[in-house]
């Protein structure tokens, strides 16, 4: 959190700062106000700390509000799930707060505008306000219901909260204007009748509060002083403070906009996210390859590499998407120092050391981390039988491979040399069991073990091994693009109607499921969430699916960095 701090862009930094010194306010508050209608992402991180990190820097404080405003979609789930999320990274927040908690006091000040001629009931249907709002270079047209009094409005705005009219049939309006430039101010919809179960109301309500209504006049509630939300939100600055000033908040937070986070080969939306969760195209929002919070810790993410990733990327004005291997590479930077070393052998093949005396097993002694020493070394057995990976043999390899192969040696880490002197096949010509010999000399750390060989290989003794699940991921989209959001507002008419075609994107390689690998057993007992290096082929965290003797891993990075690749050659 303090890198972020450290490194945020200026510009938000100087609005603050403007303010504190003109007067504006002689504090700072922010607000972090998630809808409880799926669990964070990634993008949501960028806010978080910037609405965190900002209340820390100014010495204020930063509320989390759920915005639950639209119950279709909702759930305590979420709610609890957002609150542990937030914790997991760190933060705290001052006060909870939930849009629900202000319904009473948000319908009195709707009823207030109506008084005040600034609001109106609208019989007109969707198709009908569509219509007449007109288009970015022609004005809209007013409604015929919108010089009705403020008498039958105050009374069919208490029949709609009483439930007398059918879903749809009306809406409540601003009365602002249908010529304005901004579309957005052209007398925009702030409560419509939908009758749907509230996870914290009940069915108490059957009007709610749209969000460009209810969010501006609930920070001026909250007595929020700077409101930091994503760019997408500029065009709604000016109904923002319309809003508040109207609703009779004499100084109406500064609403400053900054570009939100898109990462290559990533789904941005949450609105897709639950497509790929509905549609059971993912195994829940908890599945690794999802750029939820949930996921990424199961996945085995480290927090301190996401806060790295967010300082790396900083705060921008204009949109842009950052490269996903910049994220890759600060997890590797984080569990390079921090993940214990143990040797897995993900697509195995047997090795038989025929000069190897049946049933003799000597203790083979490894350290945990070649940096830490104080993370200790660990004891593995070396037998007669053994395995290393498939493709560490080759049986007519070229020029360049100094891995194992008819005729050549290979040092086995941490013990000894061997020699293959026979590849046993199948009857489709498949490797089955490399028959090698050992060389009795060569253990490391022995006088023999200056011998050198240009191929060293992990491995895992028959003795020790236990079979394991890995699974591989990949991003979930095949192209370089990442898939936003498409609308600032969750309840805009298009946005409830996501395109498909980003179906059509999807990688259906994004995970390969391996069995029958072989592990150490430092590696199976360990605990559900433990992140290891596994030796030449990656870092990998401890499954929950990890139960009733079942071992399951999943790869949370690979050891190449193709962040650093790219970085070098541009």
């Amino acid at each position: 959190m303090e890198n972020i701090e450290k490194r945020a862009s200026n510009f938000i930094e100087e609005f603050i700062e403007e303010d504190l010194r003109q007067g504006r306010f002689d504090h700072v508050k922010t607000r972090f106000p998630p809808e409880p209608n799926g669990y964070l992402h990634i993008g949501h991180v960028k806010a978080l700390c910037i609405d965190f990190g900002i209340a820390n820097k100014y010495g204020g404080s930063c509320n989390l509000r759920f915005d639950d405003t639209n119950p279709a979609k909702e759930d305590t789930v979420f709610v609890d799930g957002i609150q542990r999320d937030i914790e997991w990274l760190g933060f705290k927040w001052d006060k909870l707060f939930f849009a629900s908690d202000f319904f009473p006091r948000l319908y009195e000040i709707a009823c207030d505008m109506i008084k005040k001629g600034l609001a109106y009931v609208d019989d007109q249907t969707p198709e009908e306000m569509r219509k007449n709002r007109g288009t970015l270079t022609q004005p809209g047209v007013n409604s015929p219901y919108r010089d009705r009094s403020a008498e039958e409005n105050l009374d069919l705005f208490e029949r709609m909260k009483n439930g007398e009219f059918a879903d749809g049939s009306r809406v409540l309006r601003a009365k602002i204007d249908m010529a304005s430039p901004n579309v957005l101010m052209r007398d925009p919809t702030i409560y419509r009748i939908k009758r749907c179960h509230h996870h914290r109301t009940g069915d108490d309500w059957c009007i709610y509060p749209m969000y460009d209504f209810q969010h501006p006049i609930q920070d001026a509630i909250e007595g929020v002083t700077h409101s930091l939300c994503s760019l997408e939100y500029e065009i709604h600055r000016p109904l923002y403070d319309w809003m508040v000033s109207h609703a009779g908040f004499e100084m109406p937070p500064r609403q400053i906009e900054f570009a939100r986070l898109n990462i290559t080969r990533t789904v941005m939306s949450k609105r897709y996210l639950r497509r790929l969760v509905e549609e059971g195209y993912v195994a829940g929002w908890d599945d690794p390859r999802m750029p939820t919070l949930v996921g990424m810790r199961r996945r085995g993410y480290p927090v301190e590499a996401i806060h790295d990733f967010l300082a790396r990327v900083g705060v921008a004005k204009a949109d842009s998407t950052v490269d996903g291997a910049l994220l890759e590479a600060c997890v590797r930077d984080a569990l390079g120092a921090s993940a214990p070393r143990a040797m897995a052998v993900l697509n195995p093949i047997k090795v038989t050391l025929s000069n190897w005396e049946e049933g003799k097993i000597e203790k083979i002694t490894l350290e945990n981390h070649p940096d830490h020493p104080e993370m200790g070394e660990r004891e593995v057995s070396f037998g007669r039988r053994l395995y290393i990976e498939s493709e560490d043999f080759m049986l007519d390899p070229p020029k360049k491979f100094f891995r194992l192969a008819p005729g050549r040696e290979v040092r086995l880490k941490g013990a000894y040399i061997i020699k293959c002197e026979e590849a046993k096949l199948d009857e489709n010509g498949n490797v089955i069991e490399l028959i090698c010999t050992v060389d009795h000399d060569s253990k490391s750390g022995s006088e023999g073990a200056n011998r050198k060989v240009k191929g060293t290989l992990h491995w895992v003794s028959e003795a020790d091994a236990v079979d394991a699940e890995v699974r591989l991921y990949e991003p979930i989209m095949m192209d370089e693009d990442a898939v936003e959001e498409e609308s600032a507002d969750e309840e805009n008419d298009a946005a409830e109607n996501a395109p498909k075609d980003f179906i059509d994107r999807l990688n259906s390689d994004s995970i390969k499921v391996l069995t029958g690998c072989k592990v150490e057993p430092i590696i199976a007992e360990s605990d559900i969430g433990s992140r290891f290096q596994f030796l030449r082929m990656g870092y990998f965290a401890k499954d929950p699916d990890s139960k009733d003797g079942k071992v399951v891993f999943n790869r949370v990075v690979p050891l190449k960095d193709s962040w650093a690749k790219a970085a070098k050659n541009g």
